[in-house]
């Protein structure tokens, strides 16, 4: 029976430690081919480069059993090359994205790379999960999240998951206590509340630094914020269709059109 499938890619880039890890693990489940990014491509969301050249290069970061390729794109390119270019007539039986370094909890879906890469995928009809360590350090301890990693991959390589969703998966920080499991849960109401602190360069000319905090004004205990903050693994199933439904029928009653 042949092996599954898999596809990995991130958007730290393709020499972080978080890929590393995951290709690590992946390969215990099936066939591994990494596409990744050349260079960090945090917060990128789901940009694809329409403007410039794209490149591709092979290496052998990852040993020679793992085909791996660094790509000049971002996360959603990556995804899209192999699955024109790279694979062919080949389908991936799973796309997998990180393990970024940093959270991707609640709001911060809509920015994330990592998520878009594995978003991509779903929009292509193949299976895909996104992984994030809620620890930014390009040095945090990954050992922890290894059993739930592999729980979730298996899963959904046995069981599959519905038609054009992703999971978006956040592990909480390496601490003393063991993880208590995992939690399927939603997105939490949260949201960056950002200021633009101005600055002046060397060369005397004024600049802009994104700053801000992370507010969750979410008071339950189903959301993926409480799920991480009570040491537990947070499962968010995604989609691509942003259609607020609830909201056609508020608008074709009330608007005169």
């Amino acid at each position: 029976m042949a092996k599954p499938l898999i596809l990995v890619s991130n958007d730290d880039g393709i020499t972080s430690r978080g890929i590393k890890k995951l290709v690590e693990l992946m390969k215990q489940l099936g066939e591994v081919i990494v596409v990744a990014p050349d260079s960090p491509q945090s917060g990128m969301g789901h940009a694809i480069t329409v403007g410039d050249t794209l490149r591709i290069k092979e290496n052998r970061l990852f040993g020679e059993e793992v085909r791996s390729y660094e790509c000049s794109g971002t996360p959603a390119d990556c995804v899209k090359l192999a699955k024109h270019h790279i694979l062919k007539d080949r389908k991936p039986d799973l796309v997998v994205s990180g393990i970024n370094h940093g959270s991707n909890s609640s709001i911060s879906v809509l920015y994330s790379g990592t998520m878009s890469a594995a978003i991509e995928a779903a929009i292509e009809g193949t299976p895909a999960i996104g992984y994030s360590l809620c620890d930014y350090d390009p040095d945090a301890e990954m050992d922890h999240v290894d059993e739930y990693l592999l729980k979730v991959a298996q899963e959904v390589l046995d069981k599959g998951i519905p038609k054009g969703i992703a999971l978006n998966v956040n592990f909480p920080a390496s601490q003393s206590q063991k993880i208590k499991g995992i939690k399927v849960c939603r997105q939490a109401n949260a949201r960056w509340e950002e200021d633009f602190d101005q600055r002046v360069d060397p060369n005397g000319r004024k600049y802009f630094w994104m700053v801000g905090n992370f507010v969750n004004h979410d008071k339950g205990e189903d959301n993926d914020e409480w799920a991480i903050a009570n040491n537990y693994v947070s499962v968010v199933p995604c989609q691509f269709d942003l259609t607020g439904h609830h909201a056609i029928r508020v608008l074709n009653d009330e608007w005169d059109i």
